[in-house]
């Protein structure tokens, strides 16, 4: 199954797309078939992420690809989509490496920091010449992140940070770190630079999702961090205008391992021959395959409609949070159809659908829940909130 990689684009949305944006999403998506795919198997066989491909990447312009200025590329919000799209068809540790690093790590950056501290990150984030990492989670403090336990202490011109962070992507890799911590009655956010004395990441090891990805564990003890490094947020409106952004990323992500996952099937199904025909002829192959293709086709709608009200400031939190858990569902439950098309071919690492299969169940639970973004959208129908 050596054949190039064909997205399905049941409706023509390509259509949808302006020019650039389909340029925008082509590049990327020739990037990840020439120099992605020959190596993650192997990566995700040895649980390691391929930074080699870093300055490639800063190159391409993908982190924090909708920011303006600072070197960041100032494209569309729906090409930034389509950039995480085009990733996730590699891997959801591609697409979550790039996520984080640009919406959860440059985003608040730009958005809270001040002028000089914008200046001395975001150029270096821009080429991946800095790697950031975003400590909100705790390990007893998921779904509820208000009730973190790291603390910052005001210390003459200082701030003095403890405690600890968990579920970390990047965390054992990167230069910088966005943590938040209860601060002076509130939650505040800090940019530390991860040499500072005190500061330890260590690595997450024995997962059987997002192999080719760093997770780790962040450890504070008494961190020394200058006032001027405090964002200028409070509460958890910065944190979670950061996580919004994300899962804006991962909304179209997630269509990317849906993709890969029907391209696989689809071609397995007509060079595979069972009772002397090919499998594709059979009803309930083809039964999968039009879920497949239906749903996903509903996902890129819903995404482009996203990143149109994203563009026009029209987007709001529980928006993402519908496209986030539609698009994780069924990129999962497509992986889930694809493998039963593979057969006992499907779960070898020779294929990509159990790979695709084991991250997107990290993919579902992260940066909310399936279920907890259910709640978010039906607080929203119902002027219920069934959450507190």
């Amino acid at each position: 199954m050596t054949d190039p990689y064909k997205a399905l684009d049941y409706l023509a949305v390509d259509e949808l797309y302006t020019e650039e944006e389909r340029m925008v999403r082509d590049t990327i998506r020739s990037w990840v078939s020439e120099r992605f795919m020959p190596v993650i198997e192997e990566h995700n066989r040895n649980a390691t992420f391929p930074t080699d491909l870093i300055p490639e990447l800063g190159e391409l312009g993908v982190f924090g690809s909708s920011l303006e200025g600072y070197g960041c590329a100032g494209l569309s919000s729906v090409a930034s989509g389509l950039i995480c799209q085009e990733l996730e068809r590699g891997d959801s540790g591609l697409r979550s490496f790039v996520s984080v690093q640009g919406s959860l790590c440059m985003f608040p950056i730009h958005a809270y920091g001040s002028e000089e501290i914008k200046q001395k990150y975001l150029p270096k984030m821009a080429t991946g010449e800095l790697i950031g990492c975003f400590g909100l989670t705790e390990a007893d403090f998921g779904s509820n992140p208000g009730g973190m336990l790291t603390k910052a202490v005001a210390d003459g011109d200082d701030y003095i940070l403890n405690g600890s962070k968990y579920w970390i992507t990047n965390g054992s890799m990167a230069h910088v770190a966005i943590v938040w911590a209860q601060c002076e009655g509130t939650i505040k956010g800090f940019v530390i630079d991860t040499d500072t004395k005190g500061f330890q990441g260590r690595g997450i090891k024995n997962k059987f999702s997002l192999r080719a990805s760093d997770t780790s564990e962040l450890v504070l003890e008494d961190v020394r961090v200058p006032k001027g490094n405090m964002l200028d947020v409070e509460g958890l409106k910065g944190p979670l205008s950061c996580l919004t952004q994300a899962r804006y990323g991962i909304a179209f992500g997630a269509i990317g391992a849906a993709q890969a996952a029907y391209d696989e099937a689809c071609r397995y199904s007509q060079i595979r021959v069972q009772f002397d025909k090919p499998i594709a002829r059979f009803q309930l192959v083809q039964n999968k395959l039009v879920w497949m293709a239906n749903e996903i086709t509903k996902a890129q709608l819903m995404c482009w409609r996203l990143g149109r009200m994203k563009e026009a400031g029209t987007m709001k939190h529980f928006h993402v949070s519908m496209a986030k858990r539609n698009s994780c569902w069924m990129a999962l439950e497509s992986c889930r159809l694809g493998r039963d098309i593979l057969g006992a071919n499907g779960i070898t690492d020779e294929y990509q659908m159990m790979r695709h299969m084991c991250n997107l169940e990290s993919v579902i639970t992260y940066e909310g829940t399936h279920d907890i973004h259910g709640l978010i959208i039906g607080r929203e129908l119902t002027g219920e909130d069934a959450i507190l």
